[in-house]
């Protein structure tokens, strides 16, 4: 009966977070996000408009793209093997903590703290396909 209790709620606790975390995600605003993306990403990345390789790679249509698969940048063997395909998740994990999510990737970046953030610059990335 215990460990029915313990994984019901952490069932429910997962499902908590899904859905708060889709309902962060879907409510992002792009214009801040543009205004954040130049704040914390400009120093490596062009805008997505640009479609241009600079310390990081380009990020026009990152969004349900193949990780490491940017043509004309040469990835870290780690991040080009990691296999992930960026989602909005993926996305958000990534940008809370870079070397956590992929231990080895060359990216400084100590990661964007704020929740609300993170969606705006996901609904930024998202907005430029």
């Amino acid at each position: 009966m215990r460990l029915f209790l313990k994984i019901g709620f952490g069932m429910t606790a997962a499902i908590v977070l899904i859905a708060v975390s889709g309902k962060a995600f879907a409510d992002g605003d792009a214009a801040n996000g543009e205004k954040l993306f130049e704040k914390y990403c400009t120093l490596c990345h062009d805008l997505p408009v640009m479609e241009k390789n600079r310390i990081g790679p380009g990020l026009k249509g990152v969004v349900g793209r193949q990780s490491g698969q940017y043509p004309g940048f040469n990835y870290s063997t780690a991040f080009a093997g990691s296999g992930i395909v960026w989602t909005e998740e993926k996305l958000d994990a990534w940008l809370t903590d870079p070397q956590e999510m992929i231990r080895g990737t060359r990216m400084i970046f100590a990661g964007v703290k704020r929740a609300e953030e993170r969606a705006d610059i996901i609904a930024f990335l998202k907005a430029n396909p």
